[in-house]
């Protein structure tokens, strides 16, 4: 059967993903250059994004992400009505392993970072909450990927206990662990990881930040019922 695409919604949101970190706010020309779409096509697709709330556009004429966006966003966030009892455990693991700790949702073909503790140390893996990163690399995604699709090549990367260790992989200088949350009755909710330097994550240390991630996610999936 094939795929059913409308193409006035995909122009519209390529619109809203045109924006990012490093490009808060762009004008009509830049959102045209961005997206690939004319200039007359963004003009009307932008009136429509604003007057949903979608878009906000300010007195130098230039456009941001408007708070239609925030209110889906929280409505999301609130969907999982898991923040309260992930953030004490990512707080944990920091102060237990050092290095930054992070929660992932699957978000169609990407991981989702919903919730994120970084490191307090200066040289550290930071990564902002809302970031969204591939499943194919990351200790992170093959816990994702095996889970949610049954994937035989990423639960093949996973040890007996469902836990993962992955090093170099995304990010030549970065190693991560992660292990997947599931509840008492088999429901899979994310996975809980620990990234950071590999300059200090040496094989000991990575087993000792395994062992605990794992843990944790055993202790959260306890606790969801």
């Amino acid at each position: 059967m094939p795929e059913t695409r409308v193409e006035s919604v995909e122009k519209a949101l390529s619109i809203l993903e045109a924006f990012s970190n490093e490009q808060p706010s762009l004008t009509l020309t830049e959102i045209a250059t961005e997206t690939g779409l004319y200039k007359s096509n963004v003009s009307r697709l932008t009136a429509s994004l604003e007057r949903y709330g979608y878009l906000k556009r300010e007195a130098d004429r230039r456009f941001r992400l408007g708070p239609a966006l925030w209110r889906l966003g929280a409505l999301y966030r609130r969907s999982f009505e898991l923040g309260e009892s992930i953030r004490p455990v990512l707080r944990q693991l920091v102060a237990e392993t050092g290095e930054t700790a992070s929660f992932y949702v699957l978000d169609q073909d990407e991981r989702l970072c919903l919730y994120r503790e970084n490191s307090t140390e200066p040289v550290r893996h930071h990564l902002d909450e809302g970031a969204r990163l591939p499943l194919h690399a990351g200790a992170a995604g093959h816990v994702l990927s095996a889970y949610s699709f049954q994937d035989a090549k990423a639960k093949a990367r996973l040890a007996q206990d469902g836990s993962c260790v992955s090093t170099g992989e995304r990010n030549p200088h970065i190693a991560s662990v992660a292990a997947p949350v599931v509840d008492a009755t088999g429901q899979f909710h994310g996975a809980l990881a620990v990234s950071g330097p590999l300059q200090r994550l040496s094989d000991t240390a990575l087993e000792m930040a395994r062992l605990r991630v794992l843990l944790a996610a055993q202790g959260l999936g306890r606790d969801m019922l």
